[in-house]
């Protein structure tokens, strides 16, 4: 390094680096390995990142990229949107169910794209920008399962009536796609899901994992 940067900055800026690089975040032990500096420093590198939300931990204290990078350029997130379209129009289409794209935002499920499908007569109305923690809803539980799940051996997770009464939900997660987190799914009014929507969606997802890479 030269006189004229900045040691903390070039510090902050390689975990960032690092952590776009894991689908599955890294611990403050394995940072401090990796940058070779001790754990205290990765604490307030970290801590100073979450402040502006270019960095979130999980509750296992797993350190992944956060949300605000994206806030970071304003045409990232209607890029991500923009791709993941095409797909949730098909699926939208073909399932004749709410399709959408969801992102995890802190302890959150943020829902960044919809699509609502054109020829059903009713249909769930889920607007982009709707939260819900992670714990509830096929699209935050499928975020969690895949957290949990053996590196590439992706499942679709089925919930009925957990976020509004009497719909159900699949979702699929999204995976392979580098500083992203999330999970495509449908929600429909329905005691349960048919059986073809789980592989569907399963097969949304990693259209959309595609496009986003």
């Amino acid at each position: 390094m030269t006189a004229e940067t900045s040691q903390t900055l070039d510090r902050g800026l390689r975990v960032l680096k690092l952590l776009a690089d894991t689908d599955h975040g890294l611990t403050v032990t394995e940072l401090s390995n990796k940058l070779g500096v001790n754990r205290t420093v990765v604490y307030r590198l970290l801590a100073t990142l979450e402040q502006h939300a270019l960095v979130r931990r999980d509750l296992g204290g797993r350190a992944r990229v956060g949300l605000g990078v994206l806030r970071l350029g304003r045409q990232v997130h209607p890029l991500v949107r923009e791709a993941a379209l095409p797909a949730l129009r098909a699926l939208a289409e073909d399932i004749g169910a709410t399709a959408h794209l969801t992102l995890v935002d802190g302890t959150e499920a943020l829902a960044v794209a919809v699509v609502e499908p054109t020829w059903t007569d009713y249909h769930v109305a889920y607007r982009a920008g709707f939260r819900h923690p992670l714990d509830r809803g096929a699209a935050g539980r499928a975020i969690l399962s895949a957290r949990q799940a053996p590196v590439g051996e992706p499942g679709y997770t089925l919930t009925h009536g957990e976020l509004e009464a009497g719909a159900s939900g699949a979702a699929a997660p999204l995976l392979g796609v580098t500083g992203v987190e999330g999970s495509v799914g449908v929600v429909m009014l329905a005691d349960s899901v048919p059986e073809r929507v789980g592989p569907r969606v399963l097969d949304a997802a990693r259209e959309v994992a595609d496009a986003l890479r």
